[in-house]
């Protein structure tokens, strides 16, 4: 009876599992450890502000620290002491900046010094749009929510004295200088510098905001720390390297270490709420954010919006099968998916324009940020396509809008200004890969204009600083120690490769040729002694001291940026048949291939080689090697704990690449419109397409297994006819819109 009634409880718990709805299922702890740089703070889906726990100030108990170590995000889940909510942050990213608004609750005697006055914290709770804790020093319940241009905090007192402070002195930014104002008594207004992001000196913007405190009868003043006055004056000084307090000054202070406070009398389970708007444009567009969309409504109806939107917008996809944590995993990485690009436009529409100091307007039409190309383009970009094309298409306009704007296309855009991270010129790829996917409602010819300029531009790039080189010898040459040459030429190929697909569509014929010619430069860094790529000189000849190893954990490497040879090598989407007789036949390439998993050459968390996996589909009779290593690497480096990514989720990129491989297709070259096929985790997954554009109504995808460690695809069907085929078009996949796998245990080896 024991038994019997433990399995009854074992059933029910699963039916109450599979009838929750997908945001019960995300865990925004995953990737706040293990550098993943992700947060559990609340924000909506592409949301323009974050209300995130900030604890990485440097204190005893934090292992990581915005100025001890490197740290890219607000929050490290295993850190101790934090000292308030941030209200403008950035998820997955491998350089830090934002973090900054900090609003902190204390009690007690009023102390501003941010190396005193933080806390450690316990018993967090976070769901999509909510994140609320204890902290301790304090005993405070802090809870936070947001709607999408704005944030609000609602602080739970003891009995006593109370302070809310307003802190702009610290953050993850590598700016510095802040303004703040006070407007009533209850009410701040200001600007906070952000920016030279990843130590771009000249990416910089300001972030407007005003906090409003939903209390009457408070103490308010400023602080500003003031520098050591020299020689003796520093002994005739009170306030000489410490903090001031402002307490009858009331006009506006700015500064580096600045703030506001406010103090009062809190009686026992005082609630207090705290709202801060957010603009890029304006203080007045702010505090029209903030009016627009929090007016009238309580915390409780901002959280229960925040979480119902979170949910509509996963429903997009439904699973069925799979283990609680499976679940928890993919809807994890769906909701990490939506938070980058994030809207710029404020509620009337206005934005600030690439790389200028333009303020311009537009209608019924999102304005998009922070868009990491040289990552998204791979995975992100392709899989928003599918599930949210009208999210794709605006975030295209938004990029050929830039180009309007400034005159060339975006890299690494961070909130209007081009950071020139990473390599190659990925915006080729994405704009290619979107119109071939059928998603053609944007400029087009404006489009591929910015396109032939990218291309062939030699004087003043912007963006490709050796294209005259390029241009002639289809390949970039190692001129000096740890340059990043053939890095940046294997993206300029996958670019290439992109334009001649475009040019295609446009009827170019020249272009075309060139261009495809061009992408297969590659062979030059090919050396058939170690059948791997290797810098090339001006020469033409190959780098001496070559070590196709070297590079592993961050370490110098020459002709590589962050990664190996083995790493790069195979990073050859659009040839991979040609990489394969290059190597010596399939035999060697599977060969080749199989030694970056064996000998753990192989890195997950990087985005050259994330597709390695899925390239045995590519030799038949090996399409069994994508299968395991695809469920190898799915269960080895993705986790339901806070550890949960394999590395910076690099705004979405890694979180991508689990739905897909979760769901059992992948898109190993953007613009090439075949997706691979693997064997899916889940028993039966139900995409939801957008009918307006795809004119279908949903894909879904079955697997028929015994067990759960049949992970072998011993047979695929499509639409009940039988498809012997490891490969399917974009348009195959929605037209056709049913595949089942048959699936078994491992074949004989």
């Amino acid at each position: 009876m024991k038994n019997f009634a433990l399995f009854s409880l074992f059933v029910l718990c699963a039916l109450w599992a599979d009838a929750q709805e997908p945001a019960s299922y995300v865990n925004p702890f995953i990737g706040t450890t293990n550098y993943g740089a992700t947060y559990p703070g609340a924000v909506m889906p592409h949301g323009m502000v974050s209300v995130v726990p900030f604890n990485v100030t440097p204190h005893k108990g934090n292992e990581y620290s915005n100025t001890d170590s490197w740290c890219s995000n607000p929050y490290v889940y295993n850190n101790e002491w934090m000292t308030g909510f941030t209200h403008v942050n950035l998820s997955g990213v491998g350089c830090p900046d934002l973090g900054s608004i900090i609003v902190m609750p204390t009690t007690g005697e009023l102390n501003v010094d941010v190396n005193e006055y933080g806390t450690t914290i316990s018993d967090e709770k976070a769901r999509p749009g909510y994140y609320s804790t204890k902290l301790n020093r304090y005993n405070i319940l802090a809870e936070v929510t947001a709607t999408m241009r704005s944030g609000i905090s609602r602080f739970t007192f003891p009995e006593g004295k109370a302070n809310i402070l307003i802190d702009l002195g610290h953050g993850l930014t590598n700016e510095s200088g802040a303004h703040i104002k006070r407007v009533s008594d209850n009410e701040i207004e200001g600007y906070k510098l952000m920016g030279t992001f990843c130590y771009s000196p000249q990416s910089v913007m300001p972030v407007y905001f005003v906090v409003r405190i939903k209390r009457d009868n408070m103490q308010s003043g400023y602080w500003k720390f003031q520098d050591k006055l020299p020689g003796a004056r520093h002994n005739w000084s009170s306030t000489s390297d410490t903090y001031k307090l402002y307490k009858r000054y009331n006009k506006e202070l700015s500064g580096e270490k600045i703030g506001t406070y406010f103090s009062f009398d809190a009686t026992e389970g005082e609630q207090v709420e705290v709202q801060v708007g957010v603009s890029y444009v304006s203080i007045e567009n702010a505090r029209e954010n903030l009016d627009a969309e929090q007016t009238n409504l309580s915390f409780e109806q901002i959280k229960k919006q925040a979480y119902v939107t979170w949910n509509d917008e996963l429903k997009v996809i439904e699973v069925e099968g799979g283990t609680y944590d499976d679940k928890v995993k993919f809807y994890s990485a769906l909701y990490h998916l939506l938070l980058h690009p994030n809207i710029l436009q404020d509620v009337n529409g206005q934005y600030p324009a690439m790389e200028s100091d333009a303020i311009l307007s537009l209608d019924n039409q999102d304005r998009y940020t922070v868009f990491s190309l040289w990552d998204t383009y791979r995975t992100v970009h392709p899989l928003i396509s599918l599930l949210y094309p009208e999210k794709q298409l605006d975030m295209v306009r938004t990029m050929v809008d830039m180009y309007k704007e400034s005159g060339w296309l975006p890299k690494w855009e961070i909130y209007g200004r081009e950071a020139h991270v990473m390599e190659g010129d990925p915006a080729l790829i994405v704009i290619a890969d979107t119109y071939r996917r059928g998603l053609t409602d944007f400029e087009v010819e404006t489009a591929y204009e910015a396109m032939l300029k990218h291309a062939n531009t030699v004087d003043n790039h912007f963006l490709r600083h050796d294209n005259d080189f390029y241009l002639e010898n289809h390949y970039i040459p190692f001129l000096k120690d740890y340059d990043n040459s053939v890095s940046q030429a294997l993206e300029l190929y996958v670019a290439d490769y992109n334009l001649a697909l475009m040019a295609s569509e446009m009827g170019d014929k020249t272009t075309y040729k060139k261009a495809m010619q061009r992408s297969l430069g590659y062979r030059n860094y090919f050396d058939k002694e170690f059948k791997l790529l290797r810098p090339v000189t001006e020469e033409g000849k190959f780098m001496e001291g070559f070590d196709p190893v070297q590079g592993e954990n961050f370490e110098p490497v020459h002709g590589f940026h962050e990664g190996t040879s083995w790493q790069y090598s195979f990073a050859v989407p659009h040839d991979v048949k040609g990489l394969m007789r290059l190597m010596g036949g399939k035999n060697k390439f599977v060969q080749q291939l199989n030694k970056c998993f064996k000998d753990s050459l192989f890195d997950m968390s990087n985005e050259p080689d994330m597709g390695y996996p899925y390239l045995f589909n590519y030799s038949s009779g090996d399409e069994w090697r994508t299968q395991k290593q695809v469920h190898d690497c799915i269960n080895r480096y993705y986790k339901n704990s806070p550890d949960g990514l394999p590395g910076n989720d690099d705004t979405g990129t890694l979180s991508a690449w689990l739905i897909y491989s979760m769901m059992g297709i992948y898109p190993v070259c953007p613009g090439d419109m075949n997706y691979t096929l693997s064997s899916p985790v889940f028993d039966k997954v139900t995409i939801h397409l957008n009918k307006e554009i795809y004119k279908k109504e949903k894909i879904i995808i079955e697997a028929d297994r015994k067990s759960v460690n049949d992970i072998y695809i011993k047979g695929i069907e499509i639409n009940g006819s039988p498809y012997n085929r490891y490969f399917i078009s974009h348009k195959d996949l929605i037209e056709l819109g049913h595949i089942k796998y048959k699936l078994g245990a491992a074949p004989k080896q």
